[in-house]
């Protein structure tokens, strides 16, 4: 089963992050991601700038597009990781052992299947995703 680690922030994980060593961060992660990596279950994993990015509302006839800031600070995310596991505890293990700190919250999610899925299995464009996943070697 595949899982999304996503990484949000609270204001007070903002402020806190003012006040520690970037390095000790960068460092933390990295021995995170390395554990991932060893135990072959990272499948995918970035962090997310800081810039504000924009938003495309599909509300109306024609999408609107927003420039960001788009919401509160705890409506945002920071980065993810894609993890491949045997089972939804085997995810809940890796996620507890990230190393975030006060005001941060990862929100684990699985991610859908082709069998979730199956009753249409002989949609033309669930057949090309597949062949898709094959070709981008993402099977």
């Amino acid at each position: 089963m595949k899982y999304m680690l996503i990484m949000r922030a609270t204001a007070e994980a903002v402020e806190a992050s003012k006040t520690m060593d970037f390095e000790k961060i960068i460092t933390a992660m990295g021995e995170y991601n390395e554990a991932l990596m060893k135990a072959g279950v990272l499948l995918a994993g970035e962090g997310l700038a800081d810039e504000a990015g924009f938003v495309v509302d599909f509300d109306a006839e024609t999408p609107i597009v927003s420039d960001g800031p788009y919401g509160e600070t705890h409506e945002l995310f920071n980065g993810f990781w894609i993890i491949q596991t045997s089972s939804k505890e085997e995810a809940l293990e890796w996620a507890t052992r990230c190393p975030l700190g006060p005001g941060s919250k990862l929100e684990v999610r699985r991610v859908t299947e082709a069998s979730d899925f199956a009753e249409f299995a002989d949609n033309e464009y669930i057949q090309k995703e597949a062949g898709w996943r094959k070709e981008l070697g993402t099977e």
